[in-house]
């Protein structure tokens, strides 16, 4: 399990005590967000319990939190502001084994965007995975050799990468239901992703290739002789 697996994780557990279900609930529905007295009330907790229930939330990325005064006043006379509790602007979402169905739309949102203005669709989805890659490795802080650093990058993204006397195989598909439905447009996604990887991270003796088997991704990377 990544890192990033581990955290959205256990920010999930959290969800799993009543008390902060309950607020997260009370809050999520709210249209405006609630304070911290307004969501104990909803939710049926102390106002002194909510507030560490509230703060944790906020810590674990399921709640935001904004200052707002809620008269509606403003200028002298109109009050502190008061720290407001809404739903989450980002997403904590768990899959087992890791899914990376952000990254696959974004490269198809970016290539369609392209071919609307005249380009060719193959072209700028192949240009637009290779990119992709190649930004993940440049802002990767991987170390070790050029194989170690690959597997850490692709490791990052779900590929659950693992060594072999070939080079490197790809245990998991980050895309697999879309892959399922259209094998040969996604696996050709993945090769130009993992392309743009290894070219980012300046692997000389490294490339992907298409070497579809079971129950693995179709990309493998082998060592060049």
């Amino acid at each position: 399990m990544t890192g990033q697996t581990t955290r959205q994780v256990e920010s999930l557990a959290m969800l799993a005590d009543p008390t902060r279900r309950r607020l997260h609930d009370a809050v999520t529905t709210s249209p405006d967000g609630l304070s911290r007295e307004q969501a104990a009330e909803a939710a049926g907790v102390p106002p002194h319990s909510a507030r560490f229930h509230l703060d944790r939330l906020v810590e674990a990325g399921l709640l935001d939190v904004v200052e707002r005064r809620l008269s509606g006043r403003t200028g002298p006379g109109a009050g502190r502001p008061a720290k407001v509790y809404r739903r989450a602007s980002g997403t904590v979402a768990v899959s087992v084994p890791p899914r990376r169905y952000d990254l696959v739309a974004s490269v198809f949102a970016a290539a369609v965007e392209r071919s609307l203005g005249g380009e060719e669709l193959a072209a700028a989805l192949a240009d637009e995975a290779r990119s992709a890659g190649a930004d993940d490795a440049r802002t990767s802080v991987a170390d070790g050799d050029d194989e170690e650093r690959t597997t850490t990058v692709l490791a990052s993204r779900g590929f659950a990468p693992y060594a072999t006397d070939e080079g490197i195989r790809l245990r998991n598909c980050p895309f697999d239901a879309l892959a399922k439905d259209h094998t040969a447009l996604v696996c050709g996604v993945n090769r130009d992703y993992v392309s743009g990887v290894v070219d980012g991270l300046g692997c000389r003796g490294l490339s992907a290739v298409l070497d579809p088997g079971e129950d693995r991704c179709c990309v493998r990377i082998s060592r060049e002789r």
